[in-house]
């Protein structure tokens, strides 16, 4: 029989200062192309889900295989999920009747409880500790619920508080503050802050391609389209793996790391 290959510790990048950029990138991306897609007259709504799904189980699938990080890789998987993460709030709100606040609620109770699971089996949540299939499978389950919860969220801000997408990115934008903060000066645990981080810059992004794209009479700021922003962040996006690709082969792989590098802007 043949021997499957093992998994090694570093399926995921570095958190450094490009990361993060990237993180926003595909959020922007996710949430304008979603939507493009999915309230798209053509397609239909049923359908965008399926074709999500299937984009979201192929592009796992190549990353799982994988045995170590490669960054196109890496990063398609991540805009995969965006885009069905988005699509998965959406038909909870529109399809099913969901009011936000109450998808919003849930969500935060299945994200706790995927948390809950995954340090009840493997004792950690730290990202550079995958090196394994199921810590591996957990991870990608939390990043799948972290944009599920951030678009409901977004959402339950712009729309049921009524602060519109403009407000609500500045609101996120301060939100997401507060854990670079609690770890830089309040010695906040690290991975705690990074998941805190990491599940604002849903909102936070989706919030920035929202005031950007979503038109009359839905929308409250510039309406210039989600198509057109959808492949303006998809070049922005594309331009951003790149330069992570260029830099991964330049460093060569990159080693175990605490999450404390997310302070570094490389």
């Amino acid at each position: 029989m043949r021997k499957r290959p093992a998994v090694t510790t570093m399926k995921v990048p570095e958190i450094a200062l490009i990361f993060w950029i990237a993180k926003l990138c595909t959020t922007g991306f996710g949430e304008s192309f979603s939507d493009y897609v999915f309230f798209n007259d053509y397609i239909g709504q049923h359908l965008a889900m399926l074709m999500g799904l299937g984009l979201l189980l192929a592009c796992l699938t190549v990353q799982i295989a994988t045995t170590k990080y490669i960054p196109w890789v890496y990063w398609l998987a991540v805009t995969a999920v965006s885009v069905f993460g988005t699509m998965s709030a959406d038909f909870l709100n529109k399809d099913l009747g969901m009011p936000l606040y109450a998808s919003t609620l849930m969500l935060v109770a299945v994200q706790a409880a995927v948390f809950a699971a995954w340090y009840g089996t493997q004792r950690t949540l730290d990202v550079h500790s995958i090196d394994n299939r199921l810590r591996e499978l957990f991870y990608w389950l939390t990043v799948l619920c972290t944009f599920a919860l951030g678009t409901a969220a977004g959402d339950f801000a712009a729309v049921t508080l009524g602060l519109g997408t403009l407000a609500s990115s500045f609101v996120f934008l301060g939100i997401i503050l507060i854990p670079a903060v609690g770890y830089r000066w309040f010695r906040v645990d690290e991975v705690l802050a990074f998941w805190f981080a990491y599940t604002i810059t849903r909102p936070l992004g989706a919030s920035v391609a929202d005031w950007l794209s979503v038109p009359a009479p839905y929308g409250d700021g510039l309406q210039w389209g989600t198509g057109p922003i959808s492949l303006v962040l998809g070049i922005l996006l594309v331009g951003v793996v790149a330069l992570v690709g260029s830099r991964h082969r330049r460093s060569g792989p990159p080693k175990a790391a605490p999450l404390a590098a997310a302070t570094e802007v490389r």
